[in-house]
């Protein structure tokens, strides 16, 4: 009698709905098994064949830190494309190169988080390069062509799962696991949240990860938001994967709860599924759950939510299904019924996709890379470049191909430089990068020197650097550098001068000064980088001649007797020696060349990235310099800015300037061809380029809004706008037409190739209130689509939109409204390029006064201005309060508040202790009402009452002194 095999589980049936088979499998765990499912790091389950599974694999560009692959323009790059088809693809081929990298190592997750999409409102956050622009609207839609490439487009399982970054409101790197961003109701609905929404509601988002700061007073991580907003624009299952250490920064760093088993348990009942923390060490995280669970503030019940959430990912992405593959029998479909189709609707499998850096993936990287150059500016006809130019290429990143911290391993690179040799041939290309070439002499008469490394550590130099080039850093094998004999000259050093001080010395076969753990000085990076970046140094004046500070260790470079080391004490003094300037090698070759390429811009890895903010959109020193001795040299000289955030340069007196973010594998080949005219420029600035620091708010001001900045409120003149990107190409606008009708807007206009070129043009559609009633944007994107034409072809651009799109967060209703009344209509080629505009009138509500008396009241936080005031947490878990910032009082405005037919008294909700003064209309006060004694805790709320009689409408004018927190005012009789 021969044994049967038993029949698989239900919650490996593929014919049953997803929903069923969760219950199975959540059935069959143990609260043990399910508690441990809560780690990044999920072990696997081996009585019922369950893998291990990690939430996060990078992807924001490419598939990041797992060796090599493609690597596409950074974000801001992708975002400088304007081109939604575009950026789906790229998408697309991240996944499959996910796919196919996790076939040959399971460490690859298929959850990747990717990609970011916090708004870029200040250009000085350090990680700018990450988002793809400073305006909701273009972000969503950038970010759901992303996502929806990542997804792939399967009816029912996912080829990868995107976790959108940072909940919440996230634009600062300093303080930024403590700091907190006081977000306004107006600016949290109609910016910050507006971004997600839009991506979310889609349909190809599998959750979002939350920010390490705290909003209105509250860590992202214990973020009501995530409830009442986020989990209510979807009916799918979202999974919210923690930020790496944030669950311990709520106790550690942001105090916000006594003990670790508190912070989890708020963290998981908020809505926090996956707690990335202590790397692959899941046993700390269990056992704060477990705790929590013993204390009663968790239930097994609240562990089945967040389980549930993950186990909904993990079917979608195929993992349950046995046969998942081009082989795979019946699957189901998205209403729970197999769909018998065997081959199209099978689950994604890893082995379907064993090859990447595809002909097409390359082909891809070039044509985001050449659709990414912006033009800012081109007086006369330098540009495009002419076929027979004698061309000079300068800059430091004139031979630079620069990586950041979530990019891959490049298995092709392109600099610029290589791009115009390969372009127009070396013979007419000369190349100087202006670095300063150096020697350090040190008191005794000796050089520094780098010795030869062995021949056995190149070979494995070599071998390791196509792995992974940031391992060299950390190699103690070569030998570290020593001191020169008497009579020679040490080396010669690159000094590469990235401003605020920051340098790096880089050896002359190409690699530059680190330092390993042991403390030794050697030539061993191929290029700065690291969490800790280890190739930076800093020289300081001492006596007669300079000390050589290491900014990774904060130490001094010391000459000891076996070797050159940092050390926290007997600092050498150096001599430093310039045995070249830049600027001279760069005014030789300018002078000798009909046109000269300046190529300027940031390394990612340096003033400014994760954990560090910019502190000026200034260019640094040494590269103004440069650009200032070719220019001196040429005039015809060209500006291409290569860099992960806007600057503030002079191009007056240069005839062309460009801007491409870091470009990926392509992005020399793509700045040649465009320089040649082989591809009209067509990127548009996803973000305002200011003109000065002046123009800025500080970075912790959240309040675009009443700042009046990016381009939807900013008032003074920018030194570029946003859209901006000019042609080779002219193009022109006409026949504007609109119809509105059943909600929507729908406008149509026509566009037509004036010029001789085909090239591409970004038609894009603004909006605005024309008398509104409070603060509107002055003008917002509602549409754009890039378009390809021929010279002399036309074509109709038609755009259908929401009317909801009209609509403001009114803080006196507490929801959305679309203000009756008129709104012009405006169509161009950037925000301030407005080539047609008409008037439209749309029926909606008007503006009534606030009603305050009595039952309504006001909550504090639902202000029309402010001054001084910062938005704190009402409660740990729920509600906005109001608090002076800093020293001085802070003040309030709630505008056309109806008193109806009279109240006789005010009645406040403050907590801590100081002083509210209220006035109506600026006249004088009419209520003091002191908090004299403290409360118990900034959470413990009391009401004081004083007498004030009124009638009708009226502006209330609040003034808080001292340290307390006012909740809420409510007016009666």
């Amino acid at each position: 009698m021969t044994a049967q095999t038993p029949p698989a589980p239900p919650f490996r049936d593929p014919h049953l709905p997803f929903a069923k088979r969760i219950d199975d499998l959540l059935a069959r765990l143990t609260p043990d098994e399910k508690v441990s499912f809560l780690h990044q790091f999920a072990p696997a389950v081996q009585r019922l064949g369950i893998a291990a599974f990690r939430t996060g694999q990078e992807a924001l560009h490419g598939v990041a830190w797992m060796g090599p692959a493609t690597v596409f323009p950074q974000a801001v790059g992708l975002g400088a494309t304007w081109n939604t088809d575009l950026v789906r693809r790229v998408g697309e081929a991240v996944s499959k190169e996910v796919r196919a990298m996790r076939a040959r190592d399971d460490r690859v997750g298929l959850n990747v988080w990717a990609p970011t999409v916090n708004l870029l409102r200040h250009p000085l956050w350090g990680r700018n390069e990450e988002g793809y622009s400073e305006d909701p609207k273009l972000t969503s839609a950038i970010a759901t062509a992303y996502t929806r490439g990542l997804r792939g487009d399967h009816p029912v399982y996912w080829r990868t799962a995107p976790v959108l970054k940072h909940w919440l409101a996230h634009n600062n790197e300093t303080d930024r696991a403590t700091s907190s961003s006081s977000v306004r109701p107006r600016v949290l609905h109609e910016y910050d949240l507006r971004a997600f929404r839009e991506t979310v509601e889609a349909g190809a988002v599998a959750g979002v990860m939350p920010a390490y700061n705290l909003v209105n007073g509250r860590p992202n991580h214990v973020s009501p938001y995530l409830r009442e907003q986020l989990r209510t624009w979807t009916d799918e299952e979202l999974l919210v994967c923690s930020d790496a250490g944030a669950p311990s920064n709520l106790v550690d760093h942001e105090h916000y709860f006594a003990t670790h088993e508190e912070a989890t348990a708020a963290a998981l009942l908020a809505g926090v599924d996956s707690f990335t923390d202590h790397g692959t060490d899941s046993s700390q995280i269990v056992a704060r759950v477990q705790g929590a669970l013993a204390q009663g503030l968790l239930t097994e019940a609240d562990i089945d939510v967040a389980v549930r959430r993950q186990l909904s990912v993990r079917f979608r992405l195929g993992e349950f299904d046995p046969h998942a593959g081009p082989d795979a029998g019946p699957h189901a479909s998205p209403d729970g019924g197999p769909d018998g189709d065997a081959d199209g609707d099978a689950a994604p499998s890893s082995a379907g996709f064993a090859a990447f850096d595809t002909p097409a993936h390359r082909a891809l990287a070039r044509e985001a890379a050449e659709q990414a150059v912006v033009l800012l500016k081109n007086d006369g006809d330098l540009l495009p470049l002419a076929p027979d130019a004698r061309i000079a290429v300068v800059g430091l990143l004139a031979d630079e191909c620069k990586l950041d911290w979530y990019s891959g391993t490049l298995i092709h690179r392109s600099t610029p430089l290589e791009g115009l040799y390969e372009r127009f041939g070396a013979e007419r290309v000369e190349f100087a990068e202006g670095v300063d070439r150096v020697r350090l002499r040190l008191t005794d008469g000796s050089f520094l020197h780098v010795p030869t490394a062995p021949e056995a550590a190149d070979e494995a130099r070599g071998a390791e650097s196509a792995l992974d080039p940031a391992l060299l850093a950390g190699r103690t094998d070569l030998p570290p550098l020593t001191t020169s004999t008497t009579g020679t000259t040490g080396t010669e050093f690159a000094l590469v001068d990235w401003g605020e001080g920051v340098l790096t010395l880089r050896a002359p076969d190409g690699r530059y000064l680190s330092v390993a753990e042991d403390g030794f000085v050697r030539a061993a990076a191929d290029q700065p980088g690291g969490w800790v970046v280890q190739e930076t140094f800093r020289l300081e004046p001492h006596e007669n001649g300079h000390l050589l500070r290491h900014l990774g260790t904060g130490r001094h470079v010391s000459v000891a007797a076996d070797g050159v080391k940092v050390a926290a004490e007997n600092a050498s003094i150096f001599e430093l020696i310039i045995v070249e300037r830049g600027t001279d090698a760069v005014a030789r070759v300018a002078a000798a060349a009909d046109a000269v390429l300046v190529v300027a811009g940031n390394d990612p890895h340096i003033n400014g990235r994760e954990t560090e903010d910019r502190t000026t959109l200034a260019l640094p020193p040494h590269q103004e310099r440069l650009l200032r001795a070719a220019r001196a040299a040429n005039p015809d000289t060209v500006l291409a800015l290569v860099s992960s955030y806007p600057y503030a340069v002079d191009v007056a007196r240069l005839p062309a300037v460009l801007w491409t973010a870091h470009g990926g594998q392509a992005a020399g080949t793509a700045l040649a061809r465009v320089l040649a005219g082989d591809f009209s420029p067509a990127g548009r600035l996803p973000q305002t380029w200011y003109a000065s620091d002046a123009d800025l708010p500080d970075l912790l001001d959240y309040d675009v809004l009443g700042a009046r900045r990016t381009y939807l409120y900013f008032e003074g003149t920018p030194l570029f706008p946003f859209g901006h990107g000019l042609s080779y190409a002219s193009f022109s606008y006409t026949d504007l037409a609109t119809e509105v009708a059943d909600g929507t807007l729908r406008v149509s206009f026509t566009v037509a190739n004036t010029g001789d070129v085909t090239a591409d043009e970004v038609a894009q559609l603004y909006g605005r209130a024309v008398e509104p009633s409070s603060v509107r944007p002055r003008r917002e994107l509602l549409a754009h689509r890039r378009l390809t034409l021929r010279p002399g072809e036309r074509t109709e651009v038609a755009f259908e939109v929401r009317l909801s799109a009209f609509e403001f967060w009114d803080v006196a209703r507490n929801g959305w409204r679309l203000e009756g009344g008129a709104y012009e209509v405006l169509a161009g080629g950037s925000s301030e390029d407005i080539r047609l505009r008409t008037t439209v009138v749309l029926d909606g509500d008007p503006a009534a006064p606030r009603a305050v008396a009595f039952e309504h009241g006001l909550r504090a936080a639902d202000f029309d201005e402010q001054s001084g005031i910062a938005i704190v947490d009402r409660t740990r878990t729920e509600g906005d309060a109001v608090t002076p910032e800093g020293d001085g009082p802070g003040e309030l405005v709630y505008r056309d508040c109806d008193f109806g037919a009279g109240v006789t008294e005010v009645t406040v909700r403050m907590s801590g202790s100081g002083t509210l003064e209220l006035s109506l209309d600026g006249g004088p006060v009419l209520a003091v009402l002191p908090l004299a004694e403290p409360t118990p805790d900034r959470y413990t709320y009391t009401s004081l009452t004083a007498g004030m009689v009124t009638e009708g409408v009226h502006d209330v004018r609040i003034r808080l002194r001292g340290p307390l927190r006012l909740a809420h005012v409510g007016f009666s009789g």
